[in-house]
């Protein structure tokens, strides 16, 4: 905005003539809102974010959202195929891989021998559903979950891959998936985030996450997820220094708001409205992080169901229980990392030790909102960026082998929030490698995700460099109906 107009807009001719616009489409929206909100929406209800409201009934009011990053295998967790024991040492054909793009990890091998399952399986559930020893304790939630054994993306690499499975592109920049609810939802609590990420850490090897992943790309920076740490406070700067009182700090930032007025009105940049925002946020965190962290008042029946390293800060069993905490407050966006699932050769010790890290916890967060009434209306995902190969990943003998990455197919289950419970949806081929059928796109979960929070994902746009932007992206996806109860 240039000089001239600025001056233009304190003028008071100006000043009438767009307050009386304003009063005149306030005075619309009063009236005609409701009634918008109710043609073809039955069932919507209001919302504090930018949409005002939802596009459709919603079944959901938040997601907690446990991504295992590193590529956990399908093969040896949810996708069992007994034929794959037979074919253990055997050439994959080339009518399987069908000239499949690799990494060039692989890309050098001669031969693509075939490893079977590394763990027994065995059936749970009303519907009998093929679970890992691995996974005992997610097996016992056989009926709660809706296993997406179809999932699929085109990114081979880790980096490409965890953007676009959060962002909805491999191109980093783009929002996450947090920092759209939070920009179009809003947040039923004033006092806490409403995009919260935790991260634990595993034994194997960690890919890095980068802080872009819960940023808000080019929405206002006040959308971000806030990181909690597990070590001093929960979050950076939450404790006022030594010497400055709770008033001073107030005192504060009433003087930096004034200050950060007076600049937007000279400049005109929104961004402003942001970090005004979330200057205030920071100081009710001050109050409500502290006590949302606190575990001292959970029954030890509790902390014992998750696991016992639900009392050490920073494990992904202690991330779980302050999630449902969370849930219980409101907050709408709840994402927890756990990384260390870049599993190659070391992949059957390494994932043994990975899944007694997360699968207690994980299915404990699932009863734990359930038997609380919080399970219908949360949606719980368990998932990573891909899976693996069949094949193995170098020489395959005896004492060694491994996996590659893996992204035509893979696995992740959803629990509550209106998804359907005790099912399997998607079929792969006798070797695990193809999607014979009900293939789910990476956007079309997060299109479903959105249909569930009651969000059409192809209106809920945000116009930037000329485009309406989405975080479906662009490639058609849609919404698997057939997943939602």
């Amino acid at each position: 905005m240039n000089p001239l107009d600025l001056h233009q807009l304190h003028t008071r001719r100006q000043m009438l003539k767009l307050g009386a616009m304003g009063m005149g489409a306030l005075g619309f929206a009063n009236i005609a809102g409701p009634l918008m909100g109710a043609v073809g929406s039955p069932g919507s209800v209001p919302l504090n974010g930018t949409l005002g409201r939802t596009h459709f009934k919603p079944t959901a009011k938040r997601v907690i959202y446990m991504f295992m990053s590193g590529g956990p295998s399908h093969i040896d967790m949810f996708d069992y195929h007994p034929e794959l024991r037979k074919y253990h040492g055997q050439e994959l054909p080339d009518s399987i891989r069908n000239g499949q793009r690799i990494t060039g990890m692989t890309s050098k091998q001669s031969s693509f021998p075939c490893v079977a399952p590394m763990f027994e399986f065995s059936k749970h559930g009303q519907n009998g559903t093929w679970f890992s020893e691995v996974v005992p304790h997610t097996a016992s939630i056989a009926d709660d979950i809706c296993l997406v054994k179809s999932m699929h993306t085109e990114a081979i690499n880790h980096d490409p891959a965890i953007t676009a499975i959060n962002t909805g592109s491999q191109q980093p920049g783009k929002p996450a998936m947090g920092a759209w609810l939070d920009w179009g939802m809003g947040s039923p609590n004033q006092n806490l985030p409403g995009y919260v990420v935790m991260i634990s850490r595993g034994n194997g090897n960690p890919q890095a996450l980068y802080d872009r992943l819960w940023g808000s790309g080019f929405l206002p920076s006040k959308h971000q997820g806030i990181k909690f740490r597990s070590a001093g406070d929960p979050v950076l700067y939450l404790s006022n220094p030594n010497g400055i009182s709770k008033s001073m700090r107030r005192d504060m930032l009433d003087g930096i708001a004034a200050i950060n007025q007076h600049k937007k009105t000279q400049s005109g940049d929104l961004e402003i409205d942001a970090r005004i925002a979330q200057y205030e946020m920071a100081y009710r965190m001050q109050t409500s992080v502290p006590e949302l962290v606190d575990l001292k008042e959970e029954p030890d029946h509790v902390l014992d169901m998750y696991g016992p390293d639900a009392r050490k800060k920073g494990t992904f069993a202690h991330n779980c229980l302050v999630a449902r905490r969370l849930a219980e407050r409101d907050v709408p966006f709840v994402q927890l990392f756990h990384r260390g699932w870049d599993q190659h050769g070391n992949l059957p010790k390494a994932i043994r030790n990975q899944c007694k890290d997360v699968d207690q916890p994980a299915a404990a967060l699932v009863k734990d909102l359930k038997q609380r009434g919080l399970l219908d209306d949360t949606i719980v995902i368990f998932g990573g960026e891909f899976g693996r190969t069949v094949y193995s990943q170098g020489k395959l003998t005896k004492d060694s082998h491994g996996r590659d990455h893996h992204g035509r197919c893979f696995s992740s289950w959803v629990a509550g929030g209106g998804f359907k419970r005790g099912m399997e949806y998607g079929k792969t081929d006798d070797y695990s490698y193809n999607i014979l059928e009900n293939p789910v796109h990476v956007n079309d979960l997060n299109a479903t995700v959105l249909r569930a929070l009651g969000i059409d994902h192809e209106r809920f746009t945000y116009r930037y460099l000329g485009l309406d932007q989405r975080l479906t992206g662009v490639e058609h996806p849609k919404v698997i109906k057939d997943l939602l109860a």
